[in-house]
C-alpha cells in the first residue's frame, strides 16, 4: 500500500504529562488514521529540552511505521515551520491567590509569540488546536495574533469535557459510551461551562428517565462535568493526562477525517454570535465537521434554562476577552 506524504505536526510542552501522552498516540496513526504518516515537532522551553529529547528518544524506539520524523526544538519560529497541524499543549495555568488579570497576563506572551510563529511559519492550510489552559482565552489570544490564519482554523479544546459527560452518561444509563448522541459542551472550558443533555439520545432515543430528570441534571450531572477537572486533581494529585491526550486525539480526527453523516461533537471556535452568544471569544458550540470545515449545528431549540447557562458562560468568556484586550491595547 502507498502511502501519502507525511503530515507535520507540531506538540509544544512536548516534555509535559499530556504531551508525553500525546506524541505516542500521534505517531501510531491514531489521530490522522491509520495510512497518514506523519513528522512530529515537539516543541518545549528551554529548561525542558533534555527530557524532550528523551521523548523523541523513546519514539524512535517504538519503530512506529508512520512515523517519518522527529524534529526537537526550543524555537516557536522552528517548530512551527511548515507546520499543518498545531497542538499548543503547554501553557500557564493559574496559581494560588492569582487573578483573572494575572492568569491573562502570564499565558499572554506565550501565545503571542506562538501565534506570530505560526503565521510567519506554518503551512498555508495549518489548523491549530489550544490545550494549554485556560484554552478558550489563550486561542483567541494565539488568534489575534496570526492574522493571516483563517479564524476558522484556530479551534479550542472542549472534547474532554465532551467525553465526560458522555461517559457520565453512559455510566448511569448503563450503556456503551457510543451509544450516546448528541451531548453539547457550550461556552468556557472552566467551572461555568454549559454541559448540555437537552438534545441528547441513547440509541438514537430521548425516552430515557435520566434526560427528564432536571433534578439530577441540576444537581449531580452539571457540576461533576464542570469540576471533573478538580476532582481528578483531588484523586490523582495531578492533572488530568492520559484523557486529556485521548481528547485532543480525538477532535483532531474529526477535524482531519470529519465526524460522519450526522454525528455531533464539541469545539471552541472563533464565535460570530452563534445562538446569540458574544461574538469575537472562543466559544465551545455542537458542531459537525464535513470535508475539513467545522459546522455550528443550527436550529436547536434552547429552553430557558439552556438560555440562561449559555448566557453564564458567554459573560465569563466575555469578560475573559475584555481583559485581555486591556492588556492587548
Amino acid at each position: 500500500m502507498s502511502l501519502s506524504a507525511p503530515i507535520k505536526v507540531a506538540v509544544t510542552g512536548a516534555a509535559g504529562n499530556v504531551g508525553y501522552a500525546l506524541v505516542f498516540r500521534i505517531a501510531a496513526g491514531q489521530m490522522l488514521g491509520a495510512g497518514q504518516p506523519v513528522h512530529l515537532s515537539l516543541i518545549e522551553i528551554p529548561p525542558a529540552m533534555r527530557q524532550a529529547e528523551g521523548v523523541a528518544m523513546e519514539l524512535e524506539d517504538c519503530a512506529f511505521p508512520l512515523l517519518d520524523g522527529i524534529d526537537v526544538t526550543d524555537s516557536a519560529e522552528e517548530g512551527f515551520d511548515g507546520v499543518q497541524h498545531a497542538l499548543l499543549v503547554g501553557s500557564r495555568p493559574r496559581g494560588a491567590g492569582e487573578s483573572r488579570a494575572d492568569l491573562v497576563g502570564s499565558n499572554l506572551p506565550i501565545f503571542r509569540s506562538q501565534g506570530q510563529a505560526l503565521n510567519a511559519r506554518a503551512a498555508d492550510d495549518v489548523r491549530v488546536t489550544v490545550v494549554g489552559n485556560p484554552a478558550n482565552l489563550n486561542a483567541l489570544i494565539a488568534h489575534r495574533h496570526a492574522p493571516d490564519i483563517p479564524a476558522s482554523r484556530v479551534t479550542a479544546l472542549t472534547r474532554l469535557d465532551h467525553n465526560r459527560a458522555v461517559s457520565l452518561v453512559a455510566r448511569t444509563a448503563g450503556v456503551r459510551p457510543d451509544q450516546v448522541a448528541d451531548v453539547a459542551i457550550w461556552g468556557n472550558h472552566s467551572a461555568t461551562q454549559y454541559p448540555c443533555l437537552a438534545h441528547a439520545t441513547i440509541d438514537g432515543h430521548r425516552d430515557w428517565p435520566l434526560f427528564s430528570d432536571q433534578a439530577w441534571i441540576e444537581e449531580q450531572f452539571i457540576p461533576r462535568i464542570q469540576n471533573r477537572g478538580a476532582e481528578v486533581i483531588e484523586v490523582r494529585g495531578a492533572s488530568s493526562a492520559a484523557s486529556a491526550a485521548v481528547a485532543v486525539t480525538d477532535h483532531v480526527r474529526d477535524w482531519h477525517l470529519g465526524t460522519g453523516g450526522d454525528r455531533t461533537t464539541s469545539m471552541a471556535i472563533v464565535g460570530e454570535g452563534q445562538y446569540d452568544t458574544p461574538p469575537g471569544v472562543v466559544f465551545s458550540f455542537p458542531v459537525r465537521v464535513r470535508d475539513g470545515e467545522i459546522e455550528v449545528v443550527s436550529g436547536l431549540q434552547l429552553t430557558p434554562f439552556d438560555r440562561r447557562m449559555v448566557d453564564v458562560t458567554g459573560k465569563d468568556l466575555l469578560e475573559l476577552r475584555l481583559t485581555a484586550d486591556a492588556f492587548l491595547s
